[in-house]
């Protein structure tokens, strides 16, 4: 099962590849990168046709695009969540004084934003969350409570946040998708979490009554649920197809020290490196499969249960044809370079996380049984 890509697709193929080869340079500035983007048309290719300042294209073309920008080298994006999560939730279930408002800066690379769903009491638990958005006299909202593992926090001008906006209500009944701005000094404070690998992209925020206008209530009083979980099956598809491209070259480079090495000798080596590019393949038809489509509960924590196991993986199969190497960081130890790791130790390191972050694999097999198998829900409370 592969894509056909049509004359079209291959011309703007062509364009994609010319234009990232003139500009995707290392020692870009994120948020610069995210405005180069952004006036040359690349951001928020995917949102049809709106007038909210992209260009449009079909969907092998956005398959294209996001190939060609994973193969290219080009810095990390600080803009995905705003054009990948927000922009289409805004699209599906936002007003248009909402998408008038923020959709133009998400698509020019000027505004960046964060999600506000996990806290630290909740875990995966998202009915669970207790940040309160209480009503002001004026009709504002002021947003109180905790939230963790908000990634790029540090950066964004704007974080979408799930909140409690009814006090009297429980799990996920009385809750609103709040939009709220994140330079509020004394009302919202940022606090980077260091991780395994010595960087901080994920941040604890502290919300203290900010401040979140009434008209930037996303699908009005109590859908904030809906709004949620709506947001939560657009992480898949073109994406899942870009991040294959990067998985792809993790695993040609394991393989090339497997061989220099001399491990590819050991049967089990090497039965390790093929089911892992079978794998591969796997994940990639079912992208296939599912990309563009709607309706289907399960397509998403399928996805999420292949690439984040299949991540670990190769990590854990990198570190054991190193041997004890594999405990050895680049470089000697100093104090001003305390924590130095290669590629393939920030892949180990980081992949722990992938089972977790973003849905933990016990809430994908959950949504699996519950909404497609029909399985029994679990039970709350301990009964």
């Amino acid at each position: 099962m592969d894509f056909a890509f049509g004359e079209q697709d291959e011309a703007f193929r062509t364009e994609a590849r010319s234009w990232l080869a003139g500009h995707a340079g290392s020692g870009w500035e994120r948020r610069a990168w995210e405005r180069v983007l952004g006036k040359a048309g690349w951001i928020g290719l995917g949102w049809g046709e709106g007038g909210y300042g992209n260009r449009t294209a079909t969907l092998t073309q956005q398959v294209v695009w996001a190939e060609e920008y994973a193969r290219s080298g080009a810095p990390p994006r600080s803009g995905h969540i705003g054009e990948k999560l927000l922009a289409p939730t805004l699209l599906a279930h936002g007003s248009v004084e909402q998408k008038t408002r923020f959709l133009p800066p998400i698509a020019s690379g000027e505004e960046l934003w964060c999600q506000g769903y996990s806290e630290p009491e909740a875990g995966s638990d998202l009915a669970g969350i207790r940040t309160r958005a209480e009503r002001a006299p004026d009709g504002s909202y002021r947003v109180t409570g905790q939230k963790i593992w908000t990634s790029l926090a540090h950066e964004a001008d704007w974080c979408f946040v799930l909140a409690r906006t009814d006090p009297d209500s429980r799990r996920h009944h009385g809750l609103g998708f709040l939009l709220v701005p994140m330079d509020q000094p004394g009302r919202v404070e940022v606090r980077p979490i260091r991780q395994l690998t010595g960087t901080s992209d994920f941040n604890e925020v502290f919300f203290d009554g900010a401040h979140a206008r009434a008209e930037h209530l996303v699908g009005g009083e109590g859908a904030g649920w809906t709004v949620a979980m709506s947001l939560l099956g657009f992480e898949r598809g073109v994406s899942t197809l870009a991040q294959q491209i990067g998985f792809a070259a993790e695993l040609a480079r394991v393989v090339r020290e497997a061989v220099d090495r001399g491990a590819v000798a050991d049967p089990v080596v090497r039965d390790r490196l093929v089911r892992q590019w079978a794998e591969l393949r796997v994940m990639r038809w079912h992208a296939l499969r599912t990309l563009g489509g709607t309706g289907d509960a399960g397509a998403p924590s399928v996805a999420k249960l292949l690439w984040g196991g299949w991540h670990q993986r190769l990590g854990e199969l990198a570190v054991q044809i190193r041997g004890a190497a594999g405990g050895a960081g680049p470089e000697d130890w100093t104090p001003s370079v305390p924590y130095a790791l290669d590629e393939t130790q920030r892949m180990f390191l980081f992949s722990r996380a992938d089972t977790i972050y973003g849905g933990s694999d016990q809430v994908q097999r959950t949504i699996i049984a519950e909404r497609v198998l029909g399985l029994p829900r679990e039970p709350k409370g301990g009964v």
